[in-house]
């Protein structure tokens, strides 16, 4: 008898778990299944992310370096397979890009927002003139739970290019995968499952673009989001969104190649970026 094969099923990957969607909802896509989330998965990802934030932004700026870095190992470990999941699987390129150049400019994308970690203090901070006895100093501190609308193309590229940046400046990361192609997103939650990224830090949702952004857009513990999606209508939603939960809104472009991701790295740090000021007074 012709043996018949195992269907993998995909997980979403919340607060450092795989979890199946509590809606129970699944679309098959090939030889697989593919995890279809819901607005209660949205909510828990985004109580995950908070619980995980302050330990997060607590770590030194170096040390959440070195866990980028590690990301990027992890990934660039898995090389070979996530080339074939690119090629086969229909996660596909865009702009020109083929797969192996995709997975290349992932890798490098976290390395590059891995060296922006310990940067980020002297480029953004300072002191600052005041007409007064005190020190003023400006201090660039991470601005929280942040959520991200990756782009459908490319579909690994496009969602590590909006992820790293909000790491790098010390939030942490709700992000919904590309809708036609989530595989890539959901095989880097497995990457991420044995990287050092602690629990919490990344959640990764799949299913219907529109129902899970909207609800996630409109959380009122989410401080800001990042929309790549591409789609004018729903970034004109969450504009709308934003403004009523009070929180940061900023479109990208989806990014096409490792320069386009890394062009414009210091605006997408400072996007999900806030800036302390304290003061000191001087003695005489």
């Amino acid at each position: 008898m012709e043996r018949i094969p195992v269907r993998k099923t995909y997980k979403l990957w919340i607060g450092g778990a795989f979890v199946r969607s509590e809606s129970g909802r699944s679309d098959v896509a090939g030889d697989f299944n593919i995890p279809r989330g819901s607005r209660k998965d949205v909510r828990e990802a985004v109580a995950a992310a908070r619980k995980a934030a302050g330990p997060w932004a607590a770590r030194t700026a170096y040390n959440r370096g070195q866990i980028l870095y590690r990301a990027a190992e992890a990934l660039e470990s898995r090389r070979a397979q996530l080339i074939a999941v690119l090629d086969d699987r229909g996660a596909g390129s865009a702009g020109g890009l083929e797969p192996a150049e995709e997975l290349d400019a992932a890798v490098d994308v976290l390395v590059h927002y891995a060296g922006w970690t310990d940067k980020l203090q002297p480029v953004l901070g300072g002191i600052n003139p005041v007409a007064a006895p005190f020190l003023s100093f400006s201090l660039p501190e991470p601005t929280g739970v942040v959520g991200v609308v990756a782009p459908d193309q490319p579909s690994l590229l496009g969602l590590v290019a909006e992820v790293a940046p909000s790491l790098a400046a010390g939030n942490t990361v709700v992000a919904i995968l590309s809708e036609s192609a989530p595989h890539a997103g959901l095989d880097l939650a497995e990457v991420l499952g044995v990287s050092d990224i602690p629990g919490g830090v990344v959640n990764l949702l799949s299913g219907r673009r529109g129902e899970l952004a909207v609800a996630l857009g409109g959380h009122r513990d989410l401080n800001a989001i990042v929309d790549a999606s591409g789609d004018a209508s729903l970034g004109t939603e969450l504009d709308r969104l934003a403004a009523e939960t009070i929180k940061r809104a900023s479109h990208h472009a989806a990014a096409l190649s490792y320069d386009h991701a890394v062009d414009d790295a210091l605006e997408r740090i400072v996007a999900v970026t806030e800036l302390k000021t304290a003061w000191h007074p001087v003695g005489a």
